[in-house]
């Protein structure tokens, strides 16, 4: 009796077994954080022959960019997508290596860059 889909926005090994466990039997884990090169994940092959289901990655949704983008920005444009709600900062060009070792620490969302005029 678990979730039908665990969802790992986080991208480290621990979080992604927590959603594997998580979820019920023939239940979906998607892992959506972006997990560095080195990580690596140990699972006893019995839980996933025995537990079935689907192990997913997502990147970027999984969407077309060419296709979606432009959904997407009209989407915003008409009011129906709050894109703000995704962005936890705005920075300047001068401030990028450090809302890089913020987003690293897991203290940030997203931050975009502001070009000044």
């Amino acid at each position: 009796f678990g979730v039908d889909v665990a969802i790992d926005a986080v991208g480290r090994p621990e979080v992604f077994e927590q959603a594997f466990y998580a979820r019920d039997l023939a239940g979906r884990v998607v892992l959506v954080g972006v997990p560095t090169p080195e990580m690596r994940l140990t699972l006893p092959m019995i839980e996933l022959f025995g537990r079935g289901g689907a192990l997913k990655s997502s990147w970027y949704g999984d969407c077309l960019p060419s296709r979606d983008f432009p959904m997407l920005a009209d989407l915003y444009r008409q009011g129906r997508f709050p894109l703000a709600d995704f962005v936890t900062e705005t920075i300047g060009l001068d401030d990028v290596e450090a809302a890089f070792a913020k987003m690293h620490r897991g203290e940030v969302l997203r931050s975009v860059v502001v070009f000044e005029k």
